[in-house]
């Protein structure tokens, strides 16, 4: 049977860290399977660091990995996913408002075909106005924006392939968006309905305010999906409509002076076609520095820009392109 890391992200829950392990210890026991825990710990000050090492001192199946200082959430996530080495990837709140009992019945889901399963806390436990209400309007914005259909990006609960949780690469606040980014790559994602608890000890670290930092990743989550692999599509794109209102409003201006008009230089439609004209060959220009960078970036990691599910008949030595090893 496959194998299962649980990656869980936290800063400054001293008081969640002895029942979340239990709990989750409690819930991958029964599985009978191997696994690990990682433990992220992303500069807490108080107190965790140290109960964190006291458990990885006792069970050998703890890992704890300490930043220097808080990097937030994303890249905790990050740090603890590429670390993992199980063929099951599994994320999980240090909080305890998700149920570690649900990791069975999301592990089976990813394990009848599918590359990631992400929860929906349905009947989610906390506050209606700054956190319920906020995250409701987000996910409607995310998923008509992206055109991915999902209840519950905020949902920390998942589980993926290795594979998949060793190709994502998380910045900003882009952990929330692990489903859209995998199902980029070509994953099969879907998603189930999981157990939500209020908060029982402190209090959440992320606040309403990084509302705006969502909204800027998601513009950027957009873009990466649809212009990162050939960015004149976009920026040409823009180029070429500005350039043709300029066109038009010169065309405008050379009719009002044969009909008559006099004063041409003071004629706003003419500085109007100067303006779109040059913003418009500056978007030709972005577009094409952007083609570039991305030839750059692919050529330069040894990337690709495709992704390949399994391959047949192939030798390593004489593959030139790679697919992941799943296990049988």
């Amino acid at each position: 049977m496959n194998s299962i890391s649980v990656v869980i992200p936290l800063y400054d829950e001293v008081e969640n860290v002895p029942l979340l392990y239990e709990s989750v210890r409690a819930a991958l026991d029964g599985m009978g399977r191997e696994y690990e825990l990682i433990f992220v710990d992303d500069g807490s000050r108080d107190g965790s660091s140290e109960l964190l090492v006291q458990l990885a001192e006792r069970d050998a199946r703890v890992k704890v990995i300490q930043f220097r200082r808080n990097f937030g959430q994303t890249a905790a996530m990050h740090a603890g996913m590429q670390a993992a080495s199980g063929e099951i990837v599994v994320t999980l709140d240090a909080d305890l408002q998700n149920e570690p009992d649900d990791i069975p019945m999301m592990v089976a889901k990813l394990e009848e075909g599918y590359d990631l399963v992400h929860g929906w806390r349905k009947e989610r436990q906390d506050a209606l106005l700054n956190r319920k209400l906020p995250s409701r309007l987000a996910n409607r914005i995310i998923s008509r924006v992206t055109g991915f259909p999902v209840n519950d990006l905020g949902c920390t609960l998942k589980a993926m392939t290795r594979e998949i949780a060793h190709e994502l690469q998380l910045y900003g606040e882009m952990h929330r968006f692990i489903p859209i980014l995998a199902h980029w790559h070509g994953a099969r994602c879907v998603e189930v309905v999981t157990r939500h608890h209020p908060r029982r000890f402190g209090h959440t670290k992320y606040g309403i305010w990084r509302t705006f930092r969502v909204v800027l990743d998601l513009i950027t989550v957009k873009y990466m999906i649809r212009y990162s692999l050939s960015p004149m599509k976009l920026f040409g794109g823009i180029g070429l409509l500005s350039m043709a209102g300029g066109i038009a409003s010169g065309a405008a201006t050379l009719w009002m002076k044969l009909g008559g008009a006099v004063d041409m230089t003071g004629n706003p439609l003419l500085l109007l076609s100067a303006f779109a004209t040059m913003l418009g060959v500056q978007f030709l220009v972005l577009g094409l520095l952007g083609e570039v960078s991305a030839r750059i970036y692919y050529e330069c990691q040894d990337k690709k820009p495709y992704a390949v599910r399994k391959l047949w008949n192939f030798t390593e030595p004489t593959a030139q392109i790679s697919a992941p090893r799943r296990a049988a």
